[in-house]
């Protein structure tokens, strides 16, 4: 949108004058009354006398009116050169400290045209009294650090999503590939190509699912909160892991006690369902799961723990970071390699904290804390 008239600091230059204009011509005007009253009031004399004025004669009756208006044209010349004076002087000085006070919307204004994708570690800092305009500062700072954490996770998404896909992705036009290549593949070889291709589609489709949802939850806020009991999601997340528990001999022993938080109901329960999928994962044939709930200080508290490979506690810090299982980079067979990424980035989004303790032996132990207001 072209917007065209006069900027900020001369409309309120403008207006200052005005204003200044408007009540220096009324007391101008108050004072020309004023002067004619007070002459006018001098005592009468008798009739018929006469008064030398300068050498003039002068009749009494005349001394007054004469008075009067000889005040008036001198309090109103003086009165005009006072005038343009105030005039003149509130224009500059309007000007000046109207400049001064806009200073810092020009600095608002000069650092958002230099922002880029390369600047937006920029911020203002505005030193000096808290007023409106430094209100209007912080305000800006903190809409960059929103912008800047969304952009850094979009930036992270697409890096993510280009790194990882070229597994599944290359999975499948190989398998297309070797297969069109010969003449005499049967029904046999197309359903193990078919097989293949649906086991790397269903890869890419959970990485791209786990993604998304990080970058949702480390991009933006909480879009619901609500009163959550952490022990319900336990009993559902161990339940949906029973068969594959079972199949590979894991003792699972579950102490669900009432553990309430406030959040978003569908991402605390893929917190607890991240949590208790990747004790599975990660874990040993003939070993087992620990998955506890209960009260914390300020909110609820839930800790899986699980056996597993050993995990050098220097390496625990990695967890956390995508594709990242013990310190080493996570392959294409063990799931998105996000689960402890969108733990943090939940837990984090509600207020919460979370930590990783290597189990000695093997294994790992993560505990959540969250709170319930």
């Amino acid at each position: 949108m072209d917007r065209r008239g006069p900027g900020l600091r001369a409309r309120l230059t403008l207006l200052a004058t005005g204003l200044s204009a408007v009540v220096s011509g009324l007391l101008l005007w108050l004072g020309w009354l004023l002067v004619g009253a007070v002459v006018s009031a001098v005592p009468q004399l008798p009739p018929g006398t006469v008064v030398d004025v300068d050498g003039v004669s002068v009749a009494a009756r005349d001394l007054a009116p004469a008075l009067r208006d000889a005040a008036r044209d001198q309090v109103l010349a003086a009165g005009s050169v006072a005038f343009l004076l105030v005039v003149v002087v509130t224009v500059l000085l309007s000007w000046i400290t109207t400049g001064q006070v806009l200073r810092p919307l020009h600095e608002v204004t000069a650092t958002a045209r230099r922002l880029s994708a390369e600047s937006l570690g920029q911020r203002l800092q505005l030193p000096g009294p808290r007023d409106e305009v430094a209100e209007l500062a912080d305000t800006f700072d903190a809409m960059l650090d929103r912008l800047q954490a969304a952009f850094d996770s979009q930036q992270r998404f697409v890096a993510n999503a280009s790194h990882e896909l070229r597994t599944p992705l290359a999975v499948v036009r190989t398998e297309v590939e070797v297969t069109l290549a010969d003449p005499g593949a049967d029904v046999a070889e197309l359903r193990r190509m078919a097989s293949v291709v649906r086991d790397a589609t269903l890869r890419a489709q959970q990485l791209v699912d786990g993604l998304l949802l990080l970058a949702r939850t480390e991009g933006t806020g909480l879009r619901t909160r609500e009163a959550v009991d952490l022990a319900a999601l336990a009993r559902a997340a161990v339940h949906g892991v029973a068969t594959e528990s079972r199949a590979r001999g894991l003792r699972v022993d579950l102490r669900a006690r009432p553990a309430l938080a406030m959040g978003d109901p569908a991402l605390l329960e893929r917190v607890v369902g991240n949590l208790v999928e990747n004790a599975v994962r990660h874990n040993v044939d003939g070993g087992w799961i620990e998955v506890c709930t209960g009260v914390a200080p300020g909110g609820g508290l839930l800790r899986v723990s699980s056996s597993g490979e050993v995990v050098a506690p220097g390496a625990v810090a990695e967890l956390f970071e995508p594709f990242r299982r013990g310190g080493v980079a996570r392959t294409a067979r063990d799931g998105a390699g996000l689960g402890l990424s969108i733990v943090r980035a939940v837990v984090g989004a509600h207020g919460g904290t979370v930590r990783a303790d290597a189990i000695p032996g093997g294994g790992l132990g993560v505990t959540v804390q969250l709170p319930v207001g």
